[in-house]
């Protein structure tokens, strides 16, 4: 059984996309953007640029967004003017005429690249999820299991605690998806590990929900900033060990692999060698537009990942639709289902779907 860890459906961007108003839409995806490995280019001729258009240097939270008229288009590209010049950002194939993902499509894809099972991850950037994820879910329960979205900077309010305990015990999300680049929204006001936080993290270690964290090196997106956080996931690992985690996007290749091998400080390697952890394999989405199919550069990562922290720790992830900016989802699956020769038969049957189930239970729900 072959398990994507990680997909997304979402409601067409051209509208609210269950936010409350545009303005927060907007500025979610705007957020996303400011450091984009996509494709970001001036319309007029193509010159290349980026995402620090987007935002002011060295205020990385919402209050340093520029006022750049940022909006979805069509053909996968998100638009903003600069200096009366146009810019875009190929956040999406371009193949996608409308920048929407319906379970539908998703469960096409799959089918065709021989996916037999997807983990709805969430992301405000993609829209308030909690009911998105819960209808596909409810919709396709043999195709998807389906996490569900808090406002980090905020998971330890009240509001926020209703609406995981609606997300979780009425509309059944299980697992929660958790991203360190929303808090800033609140200007980085609060340290994820922060003793304030603890009431969030009981009710999720209560639950016995999976936490898939996407860690960045907020709020400087530095290396320093990376272990900082690295120390701060250690320390909720050691004090809520009835919860599960998952490293969502893989260890970052920019700072500890470079050479091609990773070279892990201290900090992170500890974090990453705890027992409760699993890390995601997913290099298509970030170096896919660096690197040629099939990632000769990501085979020796993950070889050498498997060497470090054992083949039962990882499990493979796309971020379908976005990956198909730069490759087909069946290449996306294929560079490790054909390529990555090194992986024993029982080693690769838990990489691409073992390991992974065995923290849902998703074959168990099934029979």
């Amino acid at each position: 059984m072959v398990i994507d860890c990680h997909a997304h459906v979402f409601e067409p961007w051209a509208g609210l996309c269950g936010h409350e108003s545009r303005e927060i839409q907007r500025q979610y995806m705007q957020k996303v953007q400011t450091r984009t490995s996509a494709r970001v280019f001036r319309l007029r001729d193509g010159k290349e640029a980026s995402g620090a258009l987007l935002f002011r240097q060295g205020d990385n939270g919402w209050s340093g967004l520029k006022d750049v008229s940022f909006r979805p288009g069509n053909y996968g590209r998100l638009h903003f003017t600069v200096e009366g010049e146009e810019y875009c950002s190929q956040y999406m194939p371009v193949g996608m005429q409308q920048i929407e993902a319906p379970p539908e499509l998703m469960l096409a894809q799959m089918d065709y690249a021989r996916v037999d099972h997807c983990v709805l991850q969430a992301g405000w950037g993609y829209g308030a999820m909690n009911d998105t994820n819960a209808l596909a879910q409810k919709q396709y329960p043999a195709r998807f299991t389906a996490l569900l979205n808090v406002d980090e900077g905020h998971a330890y309010t009240e509001a926020s605690l209703r609406e995981f305990d609606r997300a979780h015990r009425v509309l059944g999300l299980r697992g929660v998806y958790f991203a360190l680049d929303a808090f800033a929204r609140y200007g980085f006001d609060i340290t994820f590990n922060d003793r304030r936080m603890d009431p969030f993290w009981s009710k999720v270690a209560e639950a016995k929900l999976p936490v898939f964290i996407e860690m960045t090196a907020v709020p400087d997106y530095t290396e320093a900033c990376y272990i900082a956080n690295a120390v701060r996931l250690h320390d909720l690992m050691r004090r809520f060990r009835e919860i599960s985690w998952v490293l969502v996007m893989g260890p970052p290749v920019g700072y500890f692999g470079k050479t091609g091998h990773w070279a892990f400080p201290d900090e992170v390697s500890a974090a990453y060698r705890h027992e409760n952890l699993l890390i995601e394999i997913m290099y298509p989405i970030t170096w896919g537009g660096v690197w040629e199919y099939p990632y000769p550069e990501a085979q020796a990562l993950i070889r050498d990942l498997r060497d470090k922290v054992g083949a039962d720790r990882l499990i493979w992830g796309s971020d379908m639709p976005n990956v198909e900016r730069f490759c087909t989802y069946t290449q996306c699956v294929d560079y490790v289902r054909r390529h990555c020769g090194f992986f024993s038969n029982a080693e690769k049957d838990a990489v691409l779907g073992g390991n992974i189930d065995r923290l849902l239970g998703i074959r168990a729900r099934q029979t």
